[in-house]
Parts: C-alpha cells; structure tokens; sequence
C-alpha cells in the first residue's frame, strides 16, 4: 500500500541574480513498510525534498500525497494537526526540549493531541523501554549522551504512531557504537510497527542498513535501488 506519492516536484528559490532549481521534477512513491534511504551530495535537494515530504516547505510544482491526501490543499492549521498524526520527525540536532525529562519530551505530542494520562504514559514507557531508555526516563537532555538524546527523539517521533518517520541525518553527531545501537531500534521498530522510515543521508552506516536506496543528484533522481 502507497503512503507517499510524489508527483512531479519542483521546488524553486529565486535569489536576487538567479533561479536555484533545489527539487527538479522528481516522482516517486514509497510503500508501507519501507525502510528507504534518500542519498546525494551536499547541495543535492534530498534534504529540501525531505522538509516538502513532511510539510515543512511547499513546492513550486507538483503534488505530495501522504496517505492520499494532497498537501498543498490543507490549510496551515488542517496541516499541522495532519503532521501531528501522520509524520514522525527525527533531526540530526535532537531539537528536544532542554527543561523537559525524557518522558515529558517524548509524551509532548501526546499532550497536543489530547490523549489520557494513562495511555500517554503507557505509550511513553513502551517507546523509551523499546530504545533502551527506561531507566532515563526522568533525566532531562543535559544528563544524556548524544546518543542516548537521539534515542529520545526517535521515542518522540514515534508516540503519535505516525505512518511513517522522515529521519534527516539522524547518525551524523553519533559515534559508530550509538549509530548501530540506534539502527537496530529503528529496524525493530519498522518490523514491528510497520512504519515506513525515510532517511536523508550521507552516512555508509545508514545506506549499507537501507533496503532501498534513492540517489538524487542537481534535484534530480538518477538512481532507485531496491535491495
């Protein structure tokens, strides 16, 4: 079953001299399940491409569809809460919330959408068990390694049982022993709960984990392996 249709995107940032064509014309879908690496040079447009999947951005042209529904035709309010129940995020600075302990981060988005004390906290306490946290859960960000911080924020991406988590760098401040701990969770976790994982990468680490490697190239994709 499809989860992301990507239809012909284009994505244009016009500076004072000349158009920059970041996303140029790409189409692709992903399926339920997938656990997919988008890969390419720095400057390549993965990245812009990632922020546009999740509704971060808009394209110049073309359509996005999560779930078959088209992005560009909720309003800023309908999006947000579409996000909040369809897309988990995973960024490579953490973004966690200094003053909040490990659970109350990873329960933020629960709190949004209103969920039961009780069943914020069972879902909390899976998710930080299932990445090796439990223990930490009290802890705020300052007392966590890095490693352990993006642990958190895989936690936090997954609470709201989103479709699919979009990972942009997720490896890039971690250590080789932190990076194999935390694709063994995501892996787990894509097995277990059938949630499509969408990495932007430029680490071999992540790549050589990937069962379906995207290469994109001057926004382009030149290459669609699947493993």
């Amino acid at each position: 079953m499809k989860v992301l249709e990507i239809k012909e995107v284009h994505k244009i940032y016009n500076s004072s001299e000349v158009k920059v064509h970041a996303v140029n014309g790409i189409s692709i879908d992903f399926e339920e399940g997938e656990f997919a690496a988008i890969v390419g040079p720095s400057g390549s447009g993965k990245t812009t491409l990632l922020n546009m999947i999740g509704g971060l951005d808009n394209p110049t042209e073309g359509k996005i569809l999560v779930n078959n529904t088209d992005l560009s035709t909720l309003k800023s309010s309908d999006l947000i809460d579409f996000r909040m129940k369809n897309i988990g995020f995973v960024f490579q600075s953490y973004n966690l919330i200094p003053v909040l302990t490990a659970k109350e981060n990873v329960e933020f988005i629960m709190n949004l959408q209103k969920r039961s004390k009780k069943e914020r906290n069972e879902r909390t306490m899976e998710l930080l068990n299932a990445v090796g946290l439990g223990e930490r859960a009290e802890s705020r960000p300052a007392k966590l390694s890095g490693g352990q911080q993006q642990r958190v924020a895989v936690a936090r991406a997954l609470a709201s049982k989103p479709k699919f988590i979009l990972a942009d760098e997720p490896t890039a401040n971690l250590d080789s022993k932190s990076t194999e701990t935390l694709l063994e969770i995501m892996e787990e976790l894509n097995r277990e709960e059938k949630i499509t994982f969408i990495f932007s990468t430029h680490d071999n680490r992540v790549v050589k984990k990937a069962r379906r490697v995207v290469t994109i190239e001057d926004g382009k994709v030149i290459s669609d392996e699947t493993r």
